[in-house]
């Protein structure tokens, strides 16, 4: 006796049906995913944009501060409050300064406050450091 040989898919292709390709209702539900799927990433993407963004202006605006505290100090203006604006790139930053008594009487604490803006909110950026008034 002879024992023919044949395939697995010479078997399901005998009965004339090709079964290659996606149900209607597959389709349907994968289409049904993608729909709610794009949405939830575009508005991940956006927040991190946003993070980002607050996150190197931030640095930016602290990096002003720091020289101004630095050249206020230097100067040995920092008894008096001032303001100025300056341009880093292709933004602004507004600073404004100001000295109050700290502790002890010849101590004084001195502050830095950068403004800037994101996307239409602004936000401000702090720079403190003691002074000691006794010291020319």
């Amino acid at each position: 006796m002879r024992c023919r040989r044949t395939s697995l898919r010479s078997r399901f292709a005998s009965d004339g049906a090709d079964r290659r390709g996606f149900t209607l209702a597959e389709t349907l539900a994968a289409l049904a995913f993608v729909a709610v799927v794009i949405p939830v990433a575009v508005h991940g993407v956006r927040i991190a944009n946003l993070a980002a963004q607050v996150a190197d202006r931030q640095l930016v605006a602290m990096r002003v501060a720091d020289r101004v505290l630095n050249e206020i100090i230097a100067t040995g203006r920092w008894n008096t409050a001032g303001s100025g604006s300056v341009q880093e790139g292709r933004h602004t930053f507004a600073w404004r300064s100001q000295s109050v008594s700290w502790q002890r009487a010849t101590l004084r604490e001195l502050t830095v406050s950068v403004t800037f803006n994101v996307q239409g909110v602004e936000r401000v950026a702090r720079a403190s450091t003691v002074v000691d008034s006794a010291q020319p």
